[in-house]
């Protein structure tokens, strides 16, 4: 169980791709990109800030070649195109429910053991995302997305979700080693001038000053390479299994995870993220969980397709 995403329900069926929507067709991926130069960088948490069940160490250097991912987190609105041409049920859908933040739930639910501050909430998905009677906004970062989902839409786009390492590169924007994507100063909430990221403000999880959710996916300023927003709004799915030791052995060119694992690795934190319990809207902050799971605060962006190895899964091959 995760504090910062529920684990989704495993006992839900692993159905071939063609069961969610028609996946033959395709469409144009409406989100801005940025290209990435290749190069080499340290990958890791070089201040010594994160939780060791994590395994953000240790501290690596990772060359990869030049890529193009997304400016900003896929949005509802890009995400609806997806689901118009291809007719694809998410697994919330599938569910019946989702988790959402109790303090913004516009539907009743039940409390999720061991995190109350989670609901069950039936009708929770990304077309509701605080509960049925609540609507998406188009210009918000799509969320109650599994990785199933997030690669069915790489599949209908003709793109890839990034590595964990691409993930990483492109949210540093060219800054070595620095704890955010705008350097080591900690965000503040001082108006224009300030460093800003949508974290939770107040006491956690109880008394929120500012509980806003999501923000639109194109908010505040973009990091030196043009990434709005790659810590803190919403999670996002990298293409990598999760495993808390693979830095020890992770190859030097382009490292795409574990052969083996059930969780998927998410990137950059949340809305819900606070320092009291989850200081992971750090770049170097890794968090997981089962590709089935789904909540109010997990999303993705996505990189160009043909940047990717040859055994890239994707939606077609998930098993």
């Amino acid at each position: 169980m995760s504090c910062c995403t529920p684990d989704g329900d495993e006992t839900l069926p692993h159905p071939d791709p063609a069961a969610r929507g028609d996946h033959r067709v395709r469409g144009d991926h409406p989100i801005e990109t940025v290209q990435i130069p290749g190069g080499t960088f340290a990958m890791g948490d070089a201040l010594g800030e994160g939780y060791p069940a994590d395994g953000e160490v240790p501290v690596h250097e990772v060359t990869l070649d030049a890529f193009d991912i997304d400016a900003t987190t896929v949005t509802t609105a890009a995400f609806a195109e997806f689901v118009d041409d291809t007719g694809h049920l998410t697994d919330a859908e599938r569910l019946g429910m989702s988790p959402v933040f109790a303090g913004y739930a516009s539907d009743p639910g039940e409390p999720i053991p061991q995190t109350p501050w989670w609901l069950a909430v039936p009708g929770a998905d990304w077309r509701h995302p605080h509960g049925p009677s609540s609507t998406a906004i188009d210009d918000h970062p799509v969320v109650h997305v599994s990785f199933h989902d997030a690669l069915a839409y790489c599949d209908w786009a003709s793109r890839a979700l990034p590595t964990e390492a691409q993930w990483e590169y492109a949210a540093r924007g060219g800054l070595s080693g620095a704890r955010y994507p705008w350097g080591d100063d900690h965000p503040t909430h001082d108006g224009p001038t300030g460093q800003h990221l949508n974290i939770f403000t107040g006491e956690f999880p109880d008394r929120p000053t500012a509980p806003v959710g999501t923000v639109a996916a194109r908010s505040y300023t973009p990091n030196g390479y043009g990434l709005f927003q790659p810590v803190g709004n919403v999670w996002e799915w990298c293409a990598d299994r999760f495993s808390a030791r693979y830095y020890r052995r992770s190859p030097s060119h382009h490292p795409q995870g574990p052969d083996r694992g059930n969780a998927r690795v998410l990137r950059g934190g949340s809305h819900l993220c606070h320092i009291s319990y989850c200081y992971r809207y750090r770049v170097a902050a890794r968090s997981h969980n089962t590709a089935h799971s789904t909540a109010g605060n997990i999303g993705f962006r996505t990189v160009g397709a043909a940047e990717r190895s040859p055994g890239h899964l994707r939606a077609s091959t998930i098993g």
